[in-house]
């Protein structure tokens, strides 16, 4: 049977699979081929308030008492599972994002790490005493803030939702997710996993649904205690403005336009492989994507020579095929990034490689996209400036360390910068003076980066995920004074 043939669009609400209260439905899309594969429940507010209510309740009701150190085992216990479903979520989330199986397969394991991960400090959130003078007693304590709302990209519906809900649960929150229209199933499967661990029914909920209707519910609702949310610079505004109603705090990461720095000393053919996996990645569809390189004049023609020959060797495929790079989500998104690739083109830059729409014809029906490298683009420059969200990357180039810092700090965004150099007092010249929640020296990628906060600057958001700091964003502070004098 395949994979399509065992999808369940169903929400998740109260422990339960359920369709909308409203019998509303639309057609999940298969990016590869442009054909729907699932029929998916369309959640009104009237789903969301349910959801809601069950999450209040079941927190209220045990999860948020119960001690510490059983809410690790029962979060450690979702992370084995996810491991056992491991083929099933990177099949459903290939099937739903378009991306390569390995990647698909990747993103399984890093949302296991969530939960282990925060299943290691669910019993550690710790607070503090204050030293007052003989006769007092002063303590802090660290409360669940409530119910946590999670709207979840399309991009990484695993990693994204998982990186958000596992500290939600580890402090003893309530949640309700809103996966993307566009990707967001695997989300549902997480939720039932959840309650095969141990979670108690209720305590996490999932409302599947369309932005206007189910994201703007949640936004607004007066029983969500904070909201966490990764998407656009515009949708993130719209959910600040709602939440504000309700005087709700809220975590944004709205994206970026990270630069990599590129010097001369650096060894080019690491970077050029590194560069060329930022293609490959998710077809670039990614927050953190290094896309925009910046690179030190005398080593320009080498590195994008060295880049444009492993860029034409990336193989386009049906993500369940496992190639080296998939679709982009969407025909919407597809129009958008050739849109992009056009204005480069009129602003003077000059594609390398790719630069349209793959014309292989068993391609066709796919939103495929040709990996694209836009060489001379100007400071300032639309595709220097604004997130494209797709397999391109432009290559400026810079004179001085200076040059090179006022470039990278040149635009409206600061989440992630890579350095590439071999003269550490350069680099780290470079990491303090760009604007950007993480600085990425001779390397993009490490094993274990779920314990780095992670963040922006700008209109990149506010808050930090990952980490330690994660906690802050689920819980409450509350002081405690004794005068026993």
């Amino acid at each position: 049977m395949s994979v399509a043939a065992k999808v369940d669009g169903r929400m998740f609400v109260n422990g339960e699979r359920a369709w909308a209260g409203s019998g509303k439905t639309f057609e999940a899309i298969d990016p590869a081929t442009g054909e729907a594969f699932a029929t998916v429940a369309s959640g009104s507010k009237a789903d969301v308030d349910a959801a809601v209510i069950s999450a209040r309740h079941a927190y209220e009701a045990g999860w948020a008492l119960i001690p510490p150190v059983r809410r690790v085992r029962v979060l450690n216990r979702l992370a084995v599972l996810m491991r056992e479903h491991s083929r099933e979520l990177a099949e459903l989330e290939s099937l739903d994002v378009g991306k390569p199986l390995k990647q698909a397969e990747d993103d399984v394991t890093a949302a296991s790490g969530y939960f282990e991960y925060f299943a290691g400090v669910a019993d550690k959130v710790f607070g503090s005493s204050i030293p007052l003078g003989g006769g007092f007693v002063d303590f802090t304590l660290r409360e669940p803030i409530g119910v946590s709302a999670q709207i979840v990209p399309w991009n990484y519906p695993l990693r994204l939702s998982s990186r958000g809900i596992a500290p939600a649960l580890a402090c003893g929150n309530g949640v309700v997710a809103k996966p993307a229209a566009e990707a967001g199933l695997s989300v549902v499967r997480i939720a039932e996993l959840a309650v095969e661990a141990g979670v108690p029914k209720g305590v996490f909920n999932v409302v599947t649904g369309v932005g206007a209707e189910a994201g703007s519910a949640i936004a607004s609702h007066p029983g969500i205690n904070h909201i966490t949310f990764t998407g656009s610079v515009p949708t993130g505004i719209a959910i600040m403005k709602a939440a504000a109603d309700n005087v709700v705090p809220v975590t944004l990461e709205l994206g970026g336009k990270s630069p990599n720095i590129i010097f001369a000393d650096a060894d080019l053919e690491k970077v050029a492989a590194s560069a060329a996996s930022t293609l490959m990645q998710n077809s670039a569809q990614t927050c953190t994507a290094p896309t925009r390189l910046l690179v030190e004049r005398s080593g320009h023609d080498r590195l994008v020579d060295l880049l444009a020959q492993r860029i034409r060797q990336i193989r386009l495929g049906r993500g369940l095929e496992n190639p080296d790079m998939g679709p982009v989500v969407s025909e919407r998104q597809m129009r958008r990034v050739l849109g992009y690739i056009e204005t480069g083109s009129r602003e003077g830059a000059k594609a390398l490689t790719g630069g349209g729409r793959s014309q292989k014809p068993e391609l066709a029906r796919g939103f495929f996209i040709e990996p694209t490298l836009l060489d001379a683009v100007a400071p300032g420059t639309v595709v220097e400036q604004e997130e494209i969200f797709g397999p391109v990357l432009t290559a400026t180039t810079f004179e001085s360390v200076d040059e090179a810092i006022a470039i990278a700090n040149g635009t409206a965004y600061g989440l992630v910068t890579g350095i590439w150099t071999a003269d550490l007092n350069k680099a780290l010249k470079v990491a303090t003076g760009v604007k950007s929640g993480q600085i990425r020296i001779n390397g993009y990628g490490v094993e274990g980066s779920i314990g780095l906060p992670f963040g922006g600057y700008k209109r990149s958001g506010f808050g930090r995920e990952q980490g330690v700091e994660a906690l802050l964003n689920y819980t409450v502070l509350k002081n405690v004074m004794i005068n026993f004098s």
